[in-house]
C-alpha cells in the first residue's frame, strides 16, 4: 500500500546520526562514519524520499550531505532557528536527537524548503580556507589580549610574541592561498573584480561573499536581504506598530557586510548620501547602518546578476567637483 511521499529528517552530531522517516514512523541511529553514511545513503535510495532535511551545523553536516548529493538525492539544508521556531509552533518543546530528527522530517513535509545543490569541491575548499583564516584572526586577537595582561612576565610574554608572529605569518599565507584560488577560477576572478569595484568592499568582504553567499546574483533583492539577515521583520499587533528587527541569516556574511558598510558610509557617495538622508529623517544611527547594509547587498546582488561593475553616479561626481 502506498504511504505517500517520504520525508526524512537527519539530526547530525559529532559522533552519530539520528534518522526519522515520515510517514513510515521509522527511526534509527548510526555512528557518524564514512562506512555508516554509505549504508545510510543506500537505504535512503531504496526509500526514494521526496526530501531529506538536515540542519546547518557549521560544517558537521558536510560528509553526509556530500554523500547524499553525490547520489542526487534531494537534500535541503535548513536554518536551525527556523526548525526551532517550527517545533515551538507545533507544541514540541522537548528536545532530544530523536525528537529533533522527527521534527526535521515534519518541517520538510509542512514547509517544503528548497533543495540546494551541493557546492563544488573547489568552492568547499575555498570556504574551508576562509573559515580557517577567521579562526586564525580570532586566535591572534586572543593572543594580543593575553600579551597585554602578562607584559610584565618576560618569559611568558616572549612565548606569546612568538606565537603572534607565527599567526600573522599564517594569516598572510592564508590570504595568498585564497587569492590564488580566485585567480585560478575565471568565474570567481570576475566576481571578485566586480565586488571590489565598489568603494567599501575589501578583499575579506569579497572573498566571504564568494565563499559564503554563492546565491549572490541569483536571487531578488528582497530574497538576498532575507538570506543575509538584513531584511526587517514586522512586529505589529492590532493598532500597535512595533519596532522592525532583523534576525536569522548568515552571521559570517552579515559581520563582514557590517564592516564594509561602515567603510562605505565614509567613502562611497551613494551609501554616504543614503545614510545622511536617513539620519536627517530622524533614524537612529544603528537603524540607518542596517538600512545601508541592506542597500549595499542589494546593489552588489544586482551587479553580479547583470555583470555590471560599479560606476560613480554622475550627479554625485558633479556635486563633488562643485564642492572641490
Amino acid at each position: 500500500m502506498d504511504s505517500g511521499p517520504i520525508f526524512v529528517g537527519i539530526d547530525v552530531s559529532k559522533e552519530s546520526l539520528d534518522v526519522y522517516v515520515r510517514p513510515l514512523d521509522l527511526h534509527f541511529s548510526l555512528d557518524y562514519t564514512p562506512q555508516a553514511v554509505a549504508g545510510l545513503v543506500s537505504r535512503l535510495e531504496e526509500l526514494a524520499a521526496k526530501l531529506i532535511v538536515i540542519e546547518a551545523t557549521g560544517g558537521l553536516e558536510t560528509l553526509v550531505v556530500s554523500e547524499l548529493a553525490a547520489k542526487e538525492l534531494p537534500v535541503a539544508i535548513v536554518n536551525p532557528r527556523q526548525t526551532r521556531d517550527f517545533a515551538r509552533a507545533t507544541g514540541q518543546l522537548a528536545k532530544t536527537d530523536r525528537i529533533d530528527a522527527r521534527g526535521l522530517a515534519h518541517f520538510g513535509e509542512a514547509i517544503d524548503p528548497p533543495v540546494r545543490p551541493l557546492a563544488s569541491q573547489q568552492a568547499q575548499e575555498f570556504e574551508g580556507l576562509l573559515v580557517r583564516r577567521r579562526q586564525l584572526v580570532e586566535m591572534l586577537v586572543a593572543e594580543k589580549n593575553r600579551l597585554s595582561a602578562v607584559a610584565h612576565l618576560r618569559k611568558v610574554a616572549k612565548d606569546i610574541e612568538a606565537h603572534i608572529l607565527w599567526l600573522e605569518k599564517r594569516i598572510t599565507e592564508s590570504d595568498k592561498q585564497m587569492q590564488k584560488a580566485i585567480e585560478d577560477s575565471p568565474v570567481w576572478r570576475v566576481k571578485e573584480d566586480l565586488l571590489r569595484s565598489v568603494k567599501g568592499i575589501g578583499p575579506v568582504t569579497a572573498r566571504t561573499l564568494i565563499a559564503s553567499l554563492p546565491e549572490l546574483g541569483n536571487l531578488s533583492g528582497k530574497q538576498i536581504s532575507a538570506l543575509v539577515g538584513v531584511a526587517p521583520f514586522a512586529d505589529d499587533s492590532g493598532k500597535r506598530r512595533g519596532r522592525r528587527r532583523i534576525r536569522g541569516g548568515r552571521a559570517d556574511v552579515r559581520s563582514v557586510l557590517y564592516m564594509a558598510t561602515l567603510a562605505a558610509v565614509r567613502s562611497n557617495s551613494v551609501i554616504r548620501a543614503f545614510y545622511k538622508r536617513l539620519i536627517k529623517a530622524g533614524k537612529k544611527p544603528k537603524v540607518a547602518i542596517t538600512a545601508c547594509m541592506r542597500k549595499l547587498i542589494v546593489i552588489l546582488n544586482a551587479m553580479i546578476k547583470h555583470q555590471t561593475p560599479w560606476r560613480e553616479p554622475e550627479i554625485s561626481a558633479q556635486k563633488s567637483q562643485a564642492h572641490a
